[in-house]
């Protein structure tokens, strides 16, 4: 049976009892939750300790503060009995006035103009054979300005705002993790082009992602199979 070991790297602050932490996301993904994002506490994520929040590690730590106040308030009202649905609603409206204070939107969309989704983008990563080009894209301003909820990656056939043929991967997701999201979100949209809901080709993705992550041996060929050559 394989032994955990604890996930944190540094403690990055305390907001009263809360011991706030930044963690190993890649390590949390691969080896006790998959589903785990940017950041989670104890009502939503049952192996985080009632009395810690945890921030995932970030190559742009810019968005510390959006995800501290977004889980006092999850935190205060699931602890309460609230539902999680109805206290992310009310965390997602907090953090969303809190990205609008920071400037991001206003820069963002120049007045009424409506936001260019191209302006996200970071670096491309590769253009497939087929029409699909993968972008390495700004999470912190899609998150901002399209979608609070965006986390990791997503593509077209999701997201109304991703342009017709792309596939996004969150530029604050580490070097090492991103083939294993790429291939998530390839393997899904490739099953929504067939046809399939969101639902089924995202547990499908899921597991295929999984697999890969405890057999990267395997990660190349998975990836060919998607059109990544």
């Amino acid at each position: 049976m394989e032994t955990l070991k604890p996930p944190y790297l540094k403690k990055a602050g305390q907001r009263g009892n809360i011991n706030i932490w930044i963690v190993d996301g890649t390590y949390v993904r691969t080896h006790i939750d998959e589903e785990f994002t940017n950041c989670g506490q104890h009502y939503n994520f049952k192996y985080i300790p009632k009395d810690e929040f945890w921030l995932d590690h970030e190559e742009k730590p810019d968005e510390q503060k959006f995800f501290i106040d977004h889980l006092l308030v999850e935190h205060r009202l699931m602890a309460k009995g609230v539902s999680y649905n109805d206290a992310l609603e009310q965390a997602d409206k907090i953090e969303i006035t809190e990205r609008k204070k920071s400037g991001d939107v206003r820069k963002f969309t120049k007045g009424k103009n409506l936001p260019d989704a191209e302006k996200v983008h970071v670096r491309l990563w590769k253009k497939l054979e087929t029409p699909v080009s993968v972008w390495i894209i700004a999470g912190r301003l899609v998150r901002s300005v399209f979608d609070i909820d965006f986390t990791e990656g997503g593509h077209d056939y999701v997201y109304e705002f991703v342009p017709q043929n792309e596939v996004w991967i969150d530029n604050d997701l580490e070097e090492i993790e991103r083939p294993y999201v790429l291939l998530h979100e390839l393997h899904e949209r490739n099953l929504m082009a067939k046809g399939w809901d969101y639902d089924r080709a995202h547990e499908d993705s899921s597991k295929i992602e999984y697999h890969c992550r405890h057999n990267p041996n395997e990660l190349h060929i998975a990836l060919g199979k998607e059109g990544w050559e």
